[in-house]
């Protein structure tokens, strides 16, 4: 039995996959598939170690952007799409999969083209609650969608359209509180607030935790993740704006957080303040109550979309980031940490959004439909 993942370009695409990988190699121990074989392609391996771990073949295969707005590299990118195509095709009849799990992003692009030349089965999983073109496109000959949000089925054909909500892996499915302090050299007498700006990082995010910085930390201690590329630009900063202050040790700025990291991060954690792509699910799934500071020009506006749909639950409050000063922030946030029955009601309102099975739905129905096809 083989089975190919796909998507491009991000974590968000990426982590889900590897949490669905990581379901399909359980249920294929528990009924004794010996044959399963996982492959992974796209034009970048984005995580080769996660790769390695869940024994999943990596296939490279050029991809263009498919952009919305005039830019010189279109012209470039077309090229490396139709390059693409013509390797994702050999690739993908080489291979032969059973089935294909798609992400979207334009990564997934000659994956999902070729499997619909060769009438391989798709199994398409759309995360925003407005659907990515990509996804929209591969909906059509797709043999089933899955959604993380209700909101997106009025895009995508109902009739073979499910919830199932967004595939987390298990490594940081729930925070780990115990020894989670200790772990940052934190203290237990002051609530935490873990900011979190995506794998790329988020420069908004980054400036206006360096700018509230002085008056947050007199009250409050930070988990800040800068992203890679962030992390000495934002350190410099604070130890600039923090000169002198001796609650800087207050303050912990990590490029990235790793399974143990996010662990007990989630674990020690009061309150997130986060963008609203993919982290809004493991947010819920750690029960946290968080602020939500959208991406104001996202396609189809979906991080908007997002934001407040998560909102209308009662887990988080949105800051549009036309609306995002120093004092709005700290206003949200005392008005937040200062009211325990309110956190109470968040925290329980995003554990009954969470979807802990969602990896474990979209694998199972990827097994059955991969012996469907063997059989033909």
């Amino acid at each position: 039995m083989k089975i190919l993942l796909t998507g491009g370009g991000t974590g968000g695409h990426f982590y889900p996959l590897i949490a669905i990988a990581e379901k399909l190699v359980e249920i294929a121990d528990q009924n004794k598939i010996v044959d399963l074989k996982l492959y992974y392609m796209s034009d970048s391996p984005y995580d080769k170690r996660m790769l390695f771990e869940n024994s999943i073949t990596y296939v490279q295969i050029p991809a263009g952007k498919m952009r919305t707005y005039f830019s010189i590299k279109n012209f470039f990118d077309m090229f490396s799409t139709a390059t693409g195509m013509f390797f994702g095709l050999l690739s993908m009849f080489f291979i032969y999969p059973d089935v294909v799990i798609s992400k979207g992003g334009y990564a997934a692009f000659p994956a999902v083209f070729a499997a619909k030349l060769l009438r391989i089965p798709v199994i398409v999983h759309e995360s925003d609650s407005y659907p990515g073109r990509l996804n929209i496109w591969t909906a059509k000959f797709a043999e089933k969608v899955a959604i993380s949000w209700p909101e997106a089925i009025e895009y995508l054909p109902k009739e073979k359209t499910a919830l199932t909500g967004q595939p987390i892996r298990k490594n940081i499915l729930h925070g780990d509180s115990q020894g989670s302090h200790e772990f940052f050299k934190l203290t237990s007498d002051l609530p935490i607030i873990l900011v979190l700006g995506g794998s790329q990082g988020a420069e908004i995010l980054n400036n206006i935790i360096i700018e509230t910085m002085p008056d947050l930390l007199t009250k409050y201690q930070i988990i800040h993740q800068t992203g890679i590329n962030n992390i000495t630009d934002v350190v410099g900063r604070s130890k600039l704006v923090m000169e002198n202050n001796t609650n800087l040790v207050r303050y912990i700025a990590l490029p990235y957080l790793n399974n143990l990291t996010t662990r007990m991060a989630a674990g020690a954690a009061s309150l997130v303040i986060s963008r609203a792509g993919s982290a809004l699910f493991e947010i819920a799934s750690w029960g946290l109550p968080s602020i939500i500071i959208p991406i104001t020009n996202s396609n189809g506006d979906h991080q908007r979309k997002n934001a407040y749909n998560y909102a209308r639950t009662g887990a988080c409050e949105v800051i549009d980031e036309s609306n995002l000063t120093p004092h709005v922030l700290i206003s949200e946030i005392d008005k937040l940490l200062n009211n325990k029955e309110k956190l109470t009601l968040m925290k329980q309102s995003a554990l009954n959004f969470a979807s802990p099975d969602a990896a474990l739905k979209i694998a199972t129905e990827a097994i059955r439909i991969a012996e469907t096809h063997n059989e033909k």
